[in-house]
């Protein structure tokens, strides 16, 4: 097992921006999710604030890392997403030995699986 790089990128949405900013980054988001070291790419909305996105993507390796904010289309939506941003985002970012999804064991399934 290799280490995949995950990703957390809290926005901060400009309020005038907050009901359509999946639209407004569809094209970019699209473009990620089919990088072939992705392994997902996912936006979330607060439950409590309107205006706040988390982004949780994550890549197979540090080359799959690397070639994503390398792309054309990372470079592009860094020079063109800030006008969204309230404030600058925020980001955690970790390399971990990992593939994908552990399942959380510490929850009671009424199945024992």
């Amino acid at each position: 097992m290799g280490c995949m790089i995950t990703i957390t990128v809290k926005w901060d949405v400009k309020p005038e921006y907050a009901d359509n900013f999946l639209e407004l980054t569809k094209e970019f988001t699209e473009a990620c999710r089919a990088e072939t070291g992705c392994l997902w790419f996912d936006w979330s909305r607060s439950v409590d604030n309107p205006n706040e996105y988390i982004l949780i993507e994550a890549y197979k390796d540090g080359e799959a890392g690397a070639a994503h904010v390398n792309s054309e289309h990372f470079k592009k939506a860094m020079k063109e997403q800030g006008q969204y941003a309230a404030t600058r985002p925020k980001v955690i970012s970790y390399e971990i030995p990992q593939d994908g999804w552990n399942d959380l064991g510490e929850i009671e399934m009424p199945d024992g699986k």
